[in-house]
């Protein structure tokens, strides 16, 4: 049995076969529809979601299965975690979470006899970081010749998408702020984002604030307000973003709306690669 806490756990062929599968779904959905018939995925929400909810929820029904929305505000919040996870995992067949903090991740794996797949916590987002990588294939000729440079706060998804890009030899530029590099940081960390866009196919921002940090707002704004993704630092390279995007601050609409933008199709490509994990850590494929 395998979890999936952020991708380091996982080789460059394991994530190709991913990719490849999830491509695969997504051309041939028919094939799938009945993989998961009779099987239970629990969903562990800490926090509010548009994308992580809707795919995984529908993406079960698709592959014949059911999922169960947990909102951790309406559960039992005094229990012990593990606990609660030993009950979950004699119910379900997988566990997707979303959560805040890592060691929660941690503490599920360690209870859990189901595969525990980490939705989102505030280090990681591995399933933004496959799905980028999957719209990534699909966009370009050679994708193991681009170069993505990701500009502006380096945070969870900053984080799954450097290590995503170093499993499969994918060049990542980063340009933060001095004080707000990623944990981990790249080989190409460059605190100029015109130097860090310069030699790029793929530009790629996120929100300025994440979820819990809207105390932060005043302070996190002054010290990015000259990474914002407009058409003056892009030019004409691709785009990308995971959504949700504070219009007007990290990203302007000229860019967001633009030919070159590939932020629906990374939202849409959640729900093929996110199939595409279950079927793998539940070896249906």
């Amino acid at each position: 049995m395998k979890h999936m806490p952020n991708l380091k756990n996982f080789s460059k062929e394991e994530l190709i076969d991913m990719i490849k599968l999830g491509i695969d779904i997504k051309k041939n959905p028919e094939k799938y529809c009945n993989k998961l018939k009779n099987k239970t995925m629990a969903m562990w929400f800490e926090k509010s979601s548009l994308r992580t909810r809707a795919s995984f929820e529908a993406g079960m029904t698709q592959l014949g299965g059911h999922a169960i929305y947990l909102d951790t505000s309406t559960t039992h919040k005094k229990a012990n975690i593990e606990d609660e996870i030993k009950c979950l995992s004699k119910y379900a067949d997988i566990i997707i979470a979303r959560v805040f903090e890592h060691d929660t991740i941690k503490q599920m794996q360690e209870a859990s006899k189901v595969p525990i797949i980490n939705a989102l916590c505030d280090t990681y987002h591995p399933c933004q970081a496959l799905a980028d990588i999957m719209t990534l294939f699909e966009t370009l000729k050679d994708p193991y010749k681009a170069t993505i440079a990701y500009v502006g706060d380096g945070n969870n998804v900053c984080n799954s998408l450097i290590i995503a890009s170093k499993k499969l030899g994918i060049k990542i530029n980063v340009s933060t702020p001095q004080n707000l590099k990623p944990d981990i940081v790249p080989d190409f960390w460059i605190k100029n984002p015109v130097e860090a866009v310069k030699e790029a196919d793929i530009v790629y921002t996120d929100t300025w604030m994440s979820m819990g940090e809207e105390d932060k707002k005043k302070e996190k704004t002054a010290k990015l307000k000259n990474y914002q993704v407009n058409k003056k630092l892009i030019g004409n390279k691709y785009f990308m973003h995971c959504l949700p995007a504070i219009r007007g601050q990290e990203v302007t609409d000229e860019v967001i709306d633009s030919k070159k933008s590939l932020v629906f199709e990374q939202a849409e490509n959640r729900l093929h690669i996110q199939k595409a994990i279950v079927l793998k850590l539940l070896d249906v494929v």
